[in-house]
Formats: C-alpha cells, structure tokens, sequence
C-alpha cells in the first residue's frame, strides 16, 4: 500500500501531536502513514543524539523519502523558521534532488508556535521552499474547511499550525486537530489519483 511520508521535528510535544492528527487524516484518505522524525543537531561542545530515539517515531532514513508517495514535513517556528534539526536534514538531501527522488509527489507542511503571532505563516513557506525545489506539489488547506474560517487557535491555508503557548503545554483545539487531519487527508487523495 502506497505510504505518505510525515516527517517532523518536535521538541515539546506539539508539532508530534500534530504529525499524529495527519496521520489520521492521511489514513482517512485511503493512504497509511509513515511517521518518521529528525535527530536533534548540536553545537561540536554538546553530546550527539542516540542514533534511535527513546521514544516516539523512529529516525528518517532517505530511503523513506524514495518509497513514499508523498511528504508532509513539520517543525516548530523558530524566529519565523524552521528550526535547525528539519534543516539540516534537508540539506543533506542533494543526491535526491539530483536524482529527483521526490518530482512530482505531493507535499504539505505544518508547524506550532509558542504565540498566535509567533512567525507560524513565515515557517510553513521557509519549508515551502524547498520541497519546491525537490520539484515537490504544493497542497494547502483551502477555505472550503470550514474551520479555516472559525478557528481560534491555529489554522492557515499555507498548512495546518498549533499554537501550543509560552510553556508548550496547550492541547491541540478542535480546529486544529480537524484541519490537521483535513490535510493528510488531502494530501493522501491528492497521491492516490496521482497513482505513484
């Protein structure tokens, strides 16, 4: 069965929270879910990350980003954003954008903020970038979700978003845990008809 790529970093919890409401959204769509995270990056001062997390999802592996039929990439806003570790691994990724591993595949992107106005448009395009490069079909989340209008909390077109508060310890609302979902789903239909 054809798999969609969800690949994030989550430092406090809530952009994990996020990757698991798509996932649901992305097997709502007939599609199953790879869940697969990046390992944190360090200063040369600082010890490395163990090569397998504790807990959560397991580390990518690039062989991931040639089996799936489609990526949809998150991580926290830092300063506007991405952060480091979702990055870095995306620069190491030339051989496959020379090879062009990921042409043609749909792709979306979400984050979580600290605050409503914490950078959370600004990050989802830093990611945009460059999965467009990567030759990569950009999927948002069209006004036809009606909680796209209504939400409170988190919520764009350019992706689904959190705002988790200054101490990361807000719950994922209604909204955003139906627009999250809304786009796996998206996503994964989107895949389906492409039939890749």
């Amino acid at each position: 069965m054809q798999e969609i790529l969800v690949l994030y970093y989550s430092r406090g919890g809530s952009v994990a929270a996020l990757a698991r409401q798509i996932a649901r959204g992305v097997e709502e769509g007939g599609l199953q879910a790879r869940l697969r995270t990046v390992p944190t990056v360090a200063p040369v001062t600082q010890t490395a990350a163990p090569a397998v997390p504790e807990d959560g999802a397991p580390y990518v592996d690039k062989k991931d980003l040639q089996e799936c039929a489609g990526l949809i990439l998150g991580s926290p806003t830092r300063f506007g954003n991405m952060a480091a570790p979702v990055k870095y691994f995306i620069d190491t990724l030339g051989a496959e954008w020379a090879s062009g591993t990921l042409v043609g595949k749909p792709a979306a992107v979400f984050t979580s903020t600290a605050s409503m106005h914490g950078g959370q448009e600004s990050t989802l395009l830093s990611m945009m970038t460059p999965l467009l490069h990567h030759g990569m079909l950009l999927v948002g989340i069209p006004f036809t979700e009606s909680a796209l209008s209504s939400t409170q909390t988190g919520g764009t077109p350019y992706g689904a978003s959190h705002v988790a508060g200054t101490g990361d310890n807000a719950k994922l609302s209604a909204d955003e845990m139906q627009l999250a979902r809304a786009l796996g789903k998206r996503v994964a239909e989107i895949a389906g008809k492409l039939n890749l």
